[in-house]
């Protein structure tokens, strides 16, 4: 993960929530739906990045809470 920000990632048949770089999870939960909200959260209050992953790791959506590289015009 070399992206900062939170990553939803698929662990085992449930699913993580990991700050980028981090070894440890800092959450597990039962549904992705769960994990993004706790990423979700977490990523609105230190004002970064939100990636969710697929089931296949790879990164399906992303939200900018706070230093967007890319703001809209406008």
């Amino acid at each position: 993960m070399a992206k900062a920000g939170q990553h939803v990632v698929p662990n085992g048949g449930k699913w993580s929530v990991r700050k980028a770089g981090a070894t440890r999870a800092s959450g597990t939960f039962a549904t992705q739906g769960e994990a993004i909200e706790r990423a979700r959260d977490v990523a609105q209050k230190q004002k970064t990045e939100l990636f969710i992953h697929g089931r296949d790791g790879r990164i399906r959506e992303r939200n900018s809470y706070g230093n967007d590289p890319h703001p809209p015009k406008g």
